[in-house]
């Protein structure tokens, strides 16, 4: 639910990666200790995503582009050996004539200004290019960080769980002891507690590889935090799904394609210049070495256009024009598409934790104490307790799921819009 709070800082940001980017020497990558937040999380991807800090270079070369489409051409030196090592009158060097001239092409219909209009426009789109870059690593971090608040859930879940079957394993060995359970029920639990120790395992298993998959998104090969915090079951509200698809036009992914029509539209400009033939002037000096004498010599030079006008590169800018606007309406279609989909699944997941914490936990943790309480007059048997506790903890690791399925999808469509959604839920 950071995203677009975090992109409000992504310009300073973006200035720090291209200076590290620029650098001889690549600095240490940030890497949070302690407590993390997702805040503090989302500022050390922004500073040292090494995806980031790659893609800056882009825009560097994009500003060189603009220094080159902006300089002039250069003049031309030329040298010129006329009438020598002939025969009769012109043998050897003594009607040599020498010509050393200076020539300059004069471009016509302000192509300099169009190529340096063209360099602007695609610094505008790679810097678009960036900001999605910047929401892609937002959306990746956000996703992450909430593997990570969900699989520490699921380790405290596992602890717990591992607790209960071992309290279930002592209450059966004092009703084995007592005469009052066969021993069948004992190895029972045991192999009960066996499960929830394996499962345990599992879990601290997948927060290593989680933490891990966090770290690497601020480049850091060892995560340094002690903890994520965050409130998997705090479900914020969001706004209306009209509301949402009003944002759509608005987002990085759209205003890009409206960048990249102004660098189609500078380069079908640009083609169509190219036709005007571009006037090249000479001046000189020749010698002539039979008298000794010099004297001034000038000219001008044209291209004619009569097979060349550039026809090619027009209908190729033309079409990478009206490709773009075909591309932006195909991209509209899949992002509203996807909008609705990962709208209801949001609601869906929303109701899925609803139903579970407030439903199906309550009655399944009701259901464990009925039995536990029948069991230990003997109207249940062993079986049923296991049953029963069986049903408790899948619904509870259902509740967890459900959360953290709630917030990536709900990361999926901040990126999407690459909007605030969240707001306070009502007192």
């Amino acid at each position: 639910m950071l995203l677009a709070l975090a992109r409000a800082c992504a310009a300073c940001v973006l200035l720090f990666a291209i200076c590290s980017a620029n650098a001889e020497s690549q600095a240490e990558p940030v890497n949070p200790e302690g407590e993390l937040t997702l805040a503090r999380a989302v500022d050390a991807a922004l500073r040292s995503s090494p995806d980031l800090l790659a893609s800056a270079y882009e825009l560097s070369a994009a500003q060189a582009r603009i220094v080159q489409a902006s300089v002039r051409r250069n003049p031309e030196l030329g040298v010129e050996l006329e009438n020598f090592a002939g025969g009769g009158a012109a043998q050897g060097i003594d009607s040599l004539e020498t010509t050393l001239s200076l020539s300059q092409v004069v471009e016509l219909g302000g192509k300099r200004n169009l190529r340096r209009a063209a360099a602007e426009a695609d610094l505008d789109f790679v810097d678009i290019e960036q900001r999605t870059r910047e929401l892609d690593v937002l959306s990746n971090v956000t996703s992450r960080f909430v593997d990570v608040v969900a699989a520490q859930e699921r380790v405290r879940f596992a602890i717990q769980a591992t607790a209960l079957a071992q309290s279930t394993l002592e209450a059966i060995g004092a009703r084995v002891e007592a005469g009052r359970s066969p021993e069948a029920e004992r190895s029972r639990a045991r192999i009960a507690l066996t499960r929830a120790l394996i499962e345990q395992r599992q879990a601290e298993s997948e927060l290593r590889a989680a933490r891990y998959a966090l770290s690497a998104s601020w480049g850091s090969p060892e995560p340094a935090f002690t903890t994520a915090r965050a409130e998997l079951f705090d479900l914020r509200t969001v706004e209306s799904f009209q509301a949402l698809m009003d944002r759509l036009e608005k987002s990085p992914d759209f205003v890009r394609f409206a960048s990249e029509a102004r660098l189609r539209e500078a380069e079908l400009r640009l083609a169509r210049v190219q036709v005007r033939p571009n006037l090249t002037f000479s001046v000189g000096v020749r010698r002539f070495e039979q008298t000794d004498d010099a004297a001034l010599v000038a000219g001008f030079s044209m291209p004619l256009s009569i097979y060349d006008r550039n026809q090619g590169a027009i209908r190729e800018a033309q079409i990478r024009l009206n490709q773009t606007d075909a591309l932006r309406n195909a991209a509209r279609v899949r992002a509203r598409a996807s909008l609705l989909a990962l709208y209801q699944e949001m609601n869906a997941d929303r109701a899925r934790v609803d139903t579970l914490r407030n439903e199906a936990i309550p009655q399944a943790q009701l259901a464990l104490d009925q039995t536990r309480n029948g069991y230990d007059r003997g109207r249940f048997s062993f079986l049923e307790l296991i049953t029963v506790q069986e049903e408790l903890l899948a619904v509870q690791a259902a509740a967890i799921d459900a959360a953290a399925d709630f917030h990536r999808v709900l990361a999926e469509i901040e990126r999407l819009t690459s909007a605030a959604l969240t707001r306070p839920s009502s007192p």
